[in-house]
């Protein structure tokens, strides 16, 4: 088992750019692992972790709701914003500048062999990061993601999560809202779920900008204890 993962800041990356990407990187463990199963070639598949910012983007998932973007293609154009249907779980989603996103692509096998788990550990590392700055955040039943005041008319999420996994390899991941303009959400229904608002760590805070760079290395920590890897 290899837990050695490779993380990588892209930086500022057009979404589709990125995706292809992502597929590639994904296709490359897979096909390791065909090898090894036909050839018994006993390769050791290796383990991303890619940080990402992207210009401003609408994403929907296999199983998510046309109707939940609010917007025409006129109107994408005028808000700068571009629309694609992808092949992760979830609904809709909003990417943007003063978003963390991350896309640890992954072989479980090197880990466990578990996607709830898996999608609960990625919370985690997110609810141990938020706490950090003395934000109480925590998961709402039957919806991925991490939350704020969950149970309360004031519930509000900080933090999206859809992913895609094939014979144990994952891709996609989570977003989380640390400086974004939260006048984008106005324009989706997120995540397909209806009347829940949606916050950034900066508005939480009462901070014009939070140090995104430091939050990416409090999520690191926190992903490297709970999946006990190694980062090169």
């Amino acid at each position: 088992m290899n837990k050695k993962i490779l993380v990588r800041d892209l930086g500022p990356k057009d979404y589709k750019e990125t995706w292809e990407y992502q597929e590639v990187l994904f296709k490359e463990i897979l096909d390791i692992k065909i090898k090894n199963r036909r050839e018994n070639a006993g390769i050791e598949t290796p383990n991303h972790f890619l940080f990402v910012e992207h210009p401003h983007v609408y994403t929907l998932g296999k199983s998510g709701d046309m109707s939940n973007l609010l917007l025409t293609e006129d109107q994408l154009r005028e808000k700068k914003a571009t629309f694609y249907k992808i092949n992760r779980g979830g609904d809709i989603t909003y990417h943007g500048p003063g978003q963390i996103v991350g896309y640890p692509i992954l072989d479980l096998d090197n880990f466990f062999t578990d996607i709830h788990k898996y999608l609960r550990f990625l919370e985690e590392m997110v609810i141990h990061t938020l706490a950090e700055y003395g934000i109480s955040a925590t998961r709402s039943e039957g919806e991925t993601g991490v939350w704020l005041d969950v149970g309360t008319p004031f519930a509000r999420k900080i933090c999206a999560m859809g992913v895609r996994a094939s014979r144990w390899v994952t891709m996609h991941g989570f977003a989380l809202n640390v400086n974004a303009d939260l006048g984008y959400f106005d324009h989706i229904i997120p995540c397909g779920i209806k009347g829940k608002a949606v916050t950034s760590l900066n508005v939480e805070l009462g901070l014009e900008k939070v140090d995104e760079e430091e939050v990416k290395q409090k999520l690191l920590k926190h992903f490297k204890t709970l999946f006990e890897a190694e980062f090169e």
